[in-house]
């Protein structure tokens, strides 16, 4: 199970579909850090802002991780307010990922 807690039933499909890949990333740390954010932001966001979202989400996580965690430089490309917004956001790591049996 993930640590999922919004319902994505009233979500359009784009976002549902983000919304899921946010939370099934690959490695749990990225999984955290999209999914909590994804979480807060997916049903503001705009479709441009969606876009932008989906372009840093094709990225792959082992260089996500370093660029959000400032250990590698952010490639220009990535060099946008979405990314900056993504990078900025902390998730709470405590969180219970999964719900008592």
């Amino acid at each position: 199970m993930t640590g999922v807690t919004l319902t994505s039933a009233g979500l359009d499909p784009r976002r549902r579909r983000i919304l899921f890949r946010c939370w099934h990333r690959g490695i749990r740390e990225m999984d955290l850090v999209f999914g909590q954010f994804a979480e807060a932001e997916i049903a503001t966001l705009s479709d441009a802002e969606l876009d932008e979202f989906e372009t840093i989400m094709a990225e792959e996580d082992n260089d996500l991780v370093r660029w959000i965690m400032g250990t590698w430089p952010v490639p220009e490309h990535l060099q946008t307010p979405m990314f900056d917004r993504l990078a900025a956001y902390t998730p709470d790591f405590d969180k219970p990922l999964r719900t008592p049996e």
